[in-house]
């Protein structure tokens, strides 16, 4: 059962740090909360894989430290309202990976998602992306969310339609930073409430 715990503090992962306060979601193995400045170096050990950030648009390879912090820096600055990222801790309490939804680009949410390469295949990133959509239809009201997953990455086409995605039948040419800006076809999908 997901708990939503809006405006909670979640747990604190670094004592000099204060925690950033956020929606705290709870699923039966993980919990999905704020990235805090303490999550920078998991952060950036997870992301400095390139099995992980080959699979993404944005993620540089690769990805140092000062990354990992002008990330964080960057959604803790964003309004809720319009651009949540969750951090995934796993069962162990570790940082797993991350679950995004951004309204950048009209009124449907965009949704992103990755877990660090310890973490596939448990069932994590379902779990986890499942829970963002249940956050996302009850607290923004959105019956709609869009997602994409590169053609060359079954895993992340799995997840997304074992939540419930639907392919749209449109494929696009997205750059990914870690492999160099190269455009990647991209398989487009939507979620429906």
């Amino acid at each position: 059962m997901l708990c939503t715990r809006e405006g909670l503090e979640p747990k604190r992962v670094n004592a000099n740090t204060a925690p950033r306060k956020g929606p705290v979601l709870e699923t039966p193995r993980l919990t999905l909360r704020p990235l805090q400045a303490g999550d920078a170096a998991s952060l950036a050990v997870l992301a400095s894989d390139i099995g992980v950030a080959r699979m993404t648009s944005l993620m540089p390879h690769p990805f140092p430290r000062s990354a990992a912090e002008r990330v964080i820096d960057h959604v803790g600055a964003s309004d809720f309202a319009r651009q949540v990222a969750f951090a995934v801790d796993g069962e162990d309490g570790d940082l797993t990976g991350i679950v995004a939804l951004d309204m950048k680009n009209g009124p449907a949410p965009e949704l992103g998602f990755w877990l660090g390469r310890a973490h596939w295949g448990k069932g994590y990133a379902t779990e986890a992306v499942t829970a963002a959509l249940d956050w996302v239809k009850d607290e923004w009201g959105k019956r709609y969310v869009i997602a994409g997953h590169f053609a060359d990455n079954p895993s992340a086409a799995e997840v997304l339609i074992k939540a419930g995605f639907l392919y749209t039948g449109e494929v696009q040419s997205v750059a990914s930073r870690a492999r160099g800006g190269a455009e990647v076809p991209t398989r487009m999908m939507v979620w429906l409430a």
